[in-house]
This record gives C-alpha cells, sequence and structure tokens, in this order.
C-alpha cells in the first residue's frame, strides 16, 4: 500500500507482520486504495487543519494519510499491540510522530474514555471488521456528541449489505458512496436534532 496524496504521496506504508490476527476476531482488511483515494475526496474541504480520528486504525494507511494531506493531528486507535508498533515506527519514519498519537486499546473503551474528558474531534473514519457489530455499538456512542464536535464529519466504511440509519443521536445522514461490495456512509454531526 502506498500514500495517494500529500506531503508523503507515493511512500509505501504496511508490513506482512500487520497481516497476522490473534484470533478470528483479529482480522485485518485495509481500506482499498481506491476507497482510500474516495474518502479524502470526499473529505478534502474539511480535512486542513482538522483532528482526525481513526477508530479502527489496522497499519495506520488511513491516519497516516490523514496526516500527508494536511490534517492537524491524527489519533489512531488499535487494538493489537504489534500493529501499534508498527503504527509508531511508520510515524517516526514519516516524521509525522509530532502530529500523532496512538491508542492501544479498542474502539469503544476509547471511545468511553475520550468523552469523558470532553476531547472531541472534527472527523472520525470507522472501518470495523465486515460483520462484525462494531458499527451498531460505536454510531450510538459517537451520536451521543461527547466525542464529535458540532458540524464535524462521521464516515462509515462498511459492507454494502449492511444498512445503517439514517441519523443515530446527534448524526445525519448526508451520503453514501459505493465502491464495489464497500459503501463509505457519510454522516454530520448536528447538535440541534
Amino acid at each position: 500500500m502506498r500514500i495517494s496524496g500529500g506531503s508523503a504521496k507515493g511512500r509505501k506504508i504496511g508490513f506482512k507482520k500487520a497481516f497476522l490476527k490473534k484470533d478470528e476476531g483479529d482480522v485485518l482488511r485495509p481500506t482499498s486504495a481506491k476507497v482510500r483515494e474516495a474518502l479524502f475526496d470526499i473529505i478534502r474541504k474539511e480535512l486542513p487543519g482538522s483532528v482526525f480520528l481513526d477508530l479502527y486504525a489496522g497499519t495506520g494507511g488511513v491516519g497516516i494519510e490523514a496526516l500527508s494531506r494536511g490534517a492537524a493531528k491524527a489519533v489512531m486507535v488499535e487494538a493489537n499491540k504489534l500493529r501499534v508498533r508498527m503504527i509508531h515506527h511508520l510515524l517516526s519514519e514519516f516524521n509525522f510522530s509530532d502530529r500523532a498519537r496512538v491508542a492501544n486499546l479498542k474502539a469503544f473503551d476509547f471511545a468511553g474514555k475520550e468523552g469523558e474528558k470532553g476531547q472531541r474531534y472534527d472527523i472520525i473514519f470507522l472501518d470495523p471488521p465486515y460483520g462484525s457489530e462494531e458499527l451498531t455499538k460505536m454510531l450510538p456512542l459517537i451520536g451521543e456528541g461527547k466525542i464529535i464536535r458540532e458540524g464535524g464529519l462521521v464516515i462509515a466504511e462498511h459492507f454494502f449489505k449492511t444498512k445503517l440509519p439514517e441519523s443515530v443521536g446527534k448524526l445525519k445522514f448526508v451520503k453514501g458512496y459505493k465502491y464495489g461490495d464497500t459503501v463509505l456512509t457519510l454522516y454530520k454531526s448536528c447538535y440541534d436534532l
């Protein structure tokens, strides 16, 4: 995998070791280059200077691409310790360490702790394992408004047969983008809902 845009365009990311799984629920399915480019095209106006949160970081590719394309800060959440070490290595190699934070936690636990601290993000990206129940757990938590700023964007990557609600708490559906068997569903945070 390579970074497709910004200051690190063309640089290679990813390690074969990152694809080793701990158990059956730990399958890594990186966002394809086509979908990643589409994602950053969708958020291109909001990304510069933003605080970007990737709740299922995997190899760190999406968070690193966000930094490459102008995010002020990126926070990457990954439960697998080996992948966390690899993300730290890549951030150091790309000189992005000072603009990034990596949390070795499950997404739900991380979001709960950030909400308690009042930390809010401009853009939140969720790409949990297909077939898991993670989106049904995470979208309502994000929809409470404790970790997304008013007017912030939430982008969920999911299998095209997974139907997501029109609104979830303070999140309002904006648009769905289909790429093969993958859909990017875009929500905007509206505090007056």
